[in-house]
């Protein structure tokens, strides 16, 4: 290795953090003072895209450089499976690795663990040994047979209660010092010759909000937690309604709770600099997913693809990324191939060791997926293009559109040959968001209590893909009508634009079609009816029927 270079890295993502609400992007309220400073040193990306709009399947995207319909791991099949990690490759190059997280979905029980030496869940509401033991075999037995997929249904369910626990206020305070106290004593103790990786997840802007009372008081003074929705499935449901002011209380926990997590990113930043491993450390800060607040007549981060969900932070420090800011499109999946470049490690070269030799696939460092690379997003020197860059690669040839004054406008598709060191047009990102389990189960729960029947083309009830550019959104549907944006001329999306009438637009919707394509299909048609409860369960065996009488799903 090139020991100019760094030799670790630290990757922190903010759950459920939308961009906004941060210094670095404008914001107006002081909430990230300690990203604001990051920013000045780092490289901060306008047009960053995750690969969906919730936690299980962007992080896998994030572990395996794969979208979510390639890794399969969604709330039908909750679990990693088959795909080797970036951490299991990290790890058998030599890297010690460590994840620390409070996030219910982060565990040994989803396989998004898999291959980190060192990991903790800070999830206390089961014990450790059930969430890595029993209960992880179950997992992916029932989900395994086609007969159990509602019994795996109510496993996955498990996360979301227990998270509410945890997070409510009879539950335990903020797990986000000890992550941060872990991560340092994993950063101390670490001993490899070649360098350390540590994924760190904080969970404070995940709802329900129960800020600290000093940050409370400063974003929310006068609040009570208590008092204010905070069940995003009431109102989304229409069971409850929420006011002006109520938005702004919500919010203002929000924001106590994005400036709690910043002040203990603040903390590790200091003691990295003050043990001297600063300047040998990247640092990747992003977002897994945002939330939406009202917009859109919406509360939480389910059944949408809005740019308030999917458009995310990251900020990147590297010696060989410039600090500024860039507004050319990424994709978080990149992350992936960013990492394996930091540490100059290529999966490829010994998959079957990080494997196991037990047939589990691997994906090969791609520098034109690494923010770092010169080659970004020249796909065209790909070895392998996986679905998104075969749909920007196979639009090469389309017609680029037009803008007001009838000019080409470049940025719509791929260009022409880019030389050494210059990125090709930029294309699209793409986005997936398979029809929910939990959220549907708590939606459809909220409006029976209320006397509500939700209508079968209720957006809950729909498949998503989104293909996006800076300039446009294409999001296709099976159960609502698509929606149209152009993004340059209207960031809020409140009016949707006819592919007819547009042809940036009608570019994007021509992109998800190669996409889908690509990836096996659109989802067009409704999916088939969730499996009914008692017939699943007649299939369950009584060791299954136990572990869920145990877990309170069954009297």
């Amino acid at each position: 290795m090139d020991r100019s270079r760094p030799s670790n890295v630290l990757f922190v993502v903010l759950d459920t953090v939308r961009k906004d609400r941060l210094g670095p992007y404008g914001y107006e309220r002081e909430t990230t003072p300690t990203l604001s400073a990051f920013a000045e040193e780092a490289t901060v990306f306008e047009s960053a895209v995750a690969p969906a709009p919730w936690t299980l399947p962007v992080h896998a995207s994030v572990f395996t450089g794969l979208y979510p319909s390639q890794h399969g791991a969604d709330q039908g099949s909750p679990y990693l499976d088959d795909a080797v990690t970036l951490a299991s490759s990290l790890s058998t190059a030599g890297y010690d690795t460590a994840c620390y997280s409070s996030n219910a979905w982060i565990t040994p029980y989803t396989g998004l663990t898999e291959g980190f030496d060192e990991q903790d869940s800070f999830f206390e509401v089961l014990p450790g040994d059930v969430l890595s033991g029993p209960l992880a075999g179950a997992w992916q037995a029932v989900n395994d047979n086609d007969y159990l997929r509602e019994l795996a249904s109510k496993l996955v369910r498990l996360g979301a209660m227990a998270h509410a626990k945890l997070a409510s206020g009879e539950g335990a305070d903020s797990k986000t010092p000890s992550v941060i106290d872990r991560t340092r004593g994993f950063i101390d103790g670490s001993e490899s010759d070649e360098g350390w990786f540590a994924f760190v997840n904080l969970m404070d802007a995940h709802l329900p909000y129960y800020p600290p009372e000093e940050y409370r008081e400063e974003f929310a003074p006068g609040v009570d937690p208590d008092d204010v929705c905070q069940n995003s499935k009431e109102y989304n449901s229409g069971a409850r309604e929420i006011d002006d002011d109520e938005w702004g209380a919500i919010r203002g926990l929000y924001d106590a709770e994005i400036a709690h997590m910043d002040a203990e990113i603040g903390r590790l930043f200091a003691w990295l600099r003050e043990t001297g491993r600063w300047d040998d450390t990247a640092v990747v800060v992003t977002a897994d997913h945002g939330e939406l607040h009202g917009e859109h007549d919406l509360y939480g981060h389910e059944f949408a693809l809005y740019d308030q969900l999917i458009n995310v932070p990251v900020l990147v420090k590297h010696p060989d990324l410039e600090p500024g800011r860039r507004d050319d499109l990424v994709e978080l999946i990149d992350c992936y191939h960013t990492v394996l470049d930091a540490l100059e490690v290529d999966p490829g070269e010994f998959a079957d060791d990080a494997s196991g030799g037990d047939g589990t696939s691997v994906v090969p460092f791609d520098r034109t997926r690494s923010l770092l690379s010169s080659e970004y997003r020249a796909f065209e020197r790909s070895e392998a293009p996986d679905p998104g860059q075969r749909a920007v690669l196979e639009g090469i040839d389309d017609e680029p559109a037009a803008n007001d004054s009838g000019e080409i406008d470049a940025r719509t598709d791929v260009g022409d040959d880019a030389g050494d060191g210059e990125r090709r047009g930029e294309g699209y990102a793409f986005v997936e968001y398979a029809q929910p389990v939990i959220e549907l189960h708590h939606l459809e729960q909220k409006a029976s209590e209320a006397g509500i029947d939700l209508p079968d083309d209720h957006r809950a009830y729909a498949r998503l893909r989104a293909a996006r550019s800076t300039d446009a959104k294409y999001v296709r549907a099976d159960r609502i009508p698509d929606e149209g944006y152009r993004l340059d001329e209207d960031p809020g999306e409140t009016s949707p634009v006819d592919p007819a009438d547009d042809e940036v637009v009608a570019a994007a919707e021509r992109a998800l079609a190669r996409f889908e394509d690509a990836a096996g299909g659109a989802w067009t048609d409704p999916s088939d009816a969730p499996a009914d409860d008692g017939d699943a369960l007649s299939e369950a065996d009584e060791e299954t029927r136990e572990r869920l009488r145990e877990l309170g799903y069954l009297e």
